[in-house]
């Protein structure tokens, strides 16, 4: 065998040894070609079971040794193998830990003898290979050459196997490479994929695979080989299982991906490595120049490479390590891979879908402004495509992703997503939401009824509608419930979010905007500096019309959460102001704020007494406690709104 490196930086293994008569000749039970494993006693009257033939010569054994791994073989063919520096099974690959043959399987030894007592015509064949009285296997397929064009059978697929399996040139291994894959795709959409499927499935064959991806150096045959066991993985568990059986395998397999073979991606995928192998190999460079490539760059396999990336990238950050997490988020930004990923939310595959959604709600997290981009590039009818069928916990992921996705630094493009939610669904978002609201768990519950509470604000807000009565009611009761301060402060946040201004990294801008009207603006002009890049007239006009569409979206919003039940909504900030938690009541604080200055400013329908009696004293205990001058101010702006109030 030549000891030969790939320019991938992989190790030649031994090639296992298979007689190549037994595959040329008839097949019986126990060909590792057909994989008849199942039923070792069915052979006809003269021919072995399959448990009294050594693997490596074929023929019936005379000094049976049964290793630590299960596999039993002829004492002088297994001392061969081992004498020749190998030190790991034949036929499963797995190192041993002694290389000391054991004692004789006396047992097995015995059963033989028995067995050749009644079968005496086979007593001398342990110099010959077995005459099997199986017939052939017949297939009517031809191929074609791709050497010269001649046209071939299933013959032609035996030989290849059994140079694969047992050739010590390395130019005939990969030469059978080639003309298996050739039959393969000649078969693929015939009746006939089935058989070729097991005769390339078995063990010996995967292991002639994997020997070429240790010792080629030829790229075209790499990828053929990586396809090939792509696509017997994908139809086969047991094809992964021999994989996957030793470390170094995969090892190789990562080797070469991280060296460039790309198309190997996918085998990594079907290799289902543990997250934390994938994270300690540190694949995300390799994986994001898969995402980055066109895909008419790769070879056509069972799985796009690019999905086998995304979904890889998917698992790593759903992975819990903090430092993973923030490394991938990081470089799709930096990379300006984010516009892949976007495009992933098109993909055929639903996972893929899925995937996407939580990177892009990563990045989000990571770096507000991603959301321009994404709200920008993205197709979001896919995305609402898949939120029907979606389980519980993706459908959360989706709906606080597009929840996310709204909170623009510009009112009328806010609207605009608003109204692709709303329209572009092959079903009816709002109605799938709505289901959704009434069973999702508590800590979801202010996410669905904000995003559902702003679909429906799209419409005239004066008309009665069951998905706005729902939403309010939700996000008031997820207020009153002190036995979970998560839904608490995540209601509050959703009516915050609710006001509508948001910096371009996606914070609200409710409590800046609030010490604007008490005269305290500098927080707010300084943010909104930060927000304008210039003062040309055209975006001057550009900040009118947004500021105005900003205002009316403002009216609407506070109108139907103060008329909802008449102030219905003031019970549940008041409840929230008596948390134990800070957290809670600032927000509600400032919920607060806001719309009780906000009754000064739309029509008088007797909410404001409601509100003075849930609020008045919260308002005037915060003034003399509070020791920040912005929270005194604020509780000022509250308290001069009941000023003119008689009562």
């Amino acid at each position: 065998m030549c000891s030969i490196k790939c320019s991938f930086g992989c190790v030649t293994f031994p090639k296992i040894l298979i007689n190549p008569l037994l595959i040329l000749t008839k097949t019986s039970s126990f060909d590792p070609l057909m994989g008849d494993y199942d039923n070792p006693m069915n052979e006809g009257k003269h021919t072995p079971p399959k448990d009294f033939v050594c693997p490596i010569t074929t023929h019936i054994f005379s000094d049976p040794v049964t290793l630590e791994t299960g596999q039993t073989y002829e004492r002088k063919a297994i001392q061969q193998w081992l004498e020749r520096g190998n030190s790991t099974c034949p036929i499963t690959r797995q190192k041993l830990h002694s290389t000391q043959l054991p004692k004789t399987n006396y047992i097995l030894k015995h059963l033989i003898a028995s067995w050749q007592e009644l079968n005496p015509t086979n007593s001398n064949q342990e110099n010959d290979p077995l005459e099997l009285d199986t017939p052939p296997l017949t297939l009517t397929l031809t191929l074609t050459s791709p050497d010269d064009g001649t046209v071939g059978t299933v013959n032609e697929l035996r030989v290849a196997i059994t140079k694969l399996c047992t050739s010590e040139v390395l130019k005939e291994a990969e030469t059978a490479v080639f003309t298996i894959e050739k039959f393969w795709q000649d078969v693929t959409d015939s009746g006939l994929v089935g058989e070729v499927q097991n005769m390339l499935s078995q063990p010996p064959v995967i292991n002639g695979f994997m020997e070429i991806l240790f010792s080629s150096i030829n790229t075209r045959v790499l990828i053929s080989t990586v396809f090939l066991l792509c696509e017997l993985g994908s139809r086969n568990e047991d094809v992964i299982s021999t994989l996957t059986r030793v470390d170094s395998d995969v090892e190789c397999v990562i080797a070469l991906f991280q060296k460039g073979l790309f198309e190997a991606v996918v085998l990594i995928y079907l290799l289902k490595p543990s997250i934390a192998m994938l994270v300690q190999v540190e694949l995300v460079d390799s994986l994001l120049s898969v995402v980055n490539k066109n895909e008419n760059e790769f070879f056509k396999m069972c799985l796009k490479p690019k999905t086998a990336a995304v979904l890889l990238l998917g698992q790593i950050v759903s992975s819990g390590d903090d430092g993973a997490v923030f490394e991938v988020v990081r470089r799709v930004i930096s990379g300006k891979v984010i516009e892949c990923i976007i495009s992933s939310l098109e993909s055929e595959w639903t996972e893929e879908r899925f995937t996407a959604v939580r990177l892009l709600s990563k990045c989000i997290q990571e770096d507000g402004k991603c959301r321009n981009i994404i709200a920008d590039k993205a197709e979001l009818a896919p995305v609402l495509e898949i939120l029907v069928g979606a389980n519980d916990e993706d459908r959360f992921e989706i709906v606080q992703f597009l929840s996310e996705l709204v909170k623009l630094n510009r009112r009328t493009f806010n609207n605009q997503i608003l109204h692709i939610i709303k329209d572009e669904g092959t079903f009816s978002t709002m109605h799938t939401l709505l289901a959704y609201l009434q069973t999702a768990e508590t800590e979801q519950l202010p996410v669905v009824a904000g995003l559902l509470l702003q679909l429906d604000l799209l419409a005239e807000p004066r008309k009665m509608s069951i998905y706005r009565e729902e939403a309010i009611d939700t996000l008031i009761s997820c207020l009153k419930n002190s036995d979970s301060p998560s839904a608490q402060i995540a209601a509050a946040e959703t009516i915050l979010a609710l006001q509508g201004r948001f910096s371009s990294f996606g914070k609200p801008l409710i409590r800046a905007y609030l010490l604007k009207n008490v005269g305290l603006d500098k927080s707010y002009r300084s943010t909104m500096r930060k927000e304008q890049l210039s003062a040309l007239s055209g975006e001057i006009q550009e900040t009118m019309e947004e500021e105005k569409a900003a205002e009316e979206w403002e009216r609407k919003t506070a109108f139907v959460l103060v008329s909802h039940e008449f102030g219905l909504i003031f019970e549940g900030l008041s409840e929230g102001l008596k948390s134990n938690y800070a957290e809670i009541c600032s927000a509600c604080f400032v919920c607060a704020t806001w719309l009780v200055h906000m009754l000064t400013l739309l029509p008088d329908t007797g909410i404001k007494g409601a509100a003075r009696i849930c609020l008045l004293n919260r308002f005037v205990s915060i003034f003399k406690s509070a020791k920040d001058t912005e929270d005194k101010a604020l509780s000022m702006l509250a308290l001069r709104s009941f000023i003119h109030d008689p009562g």
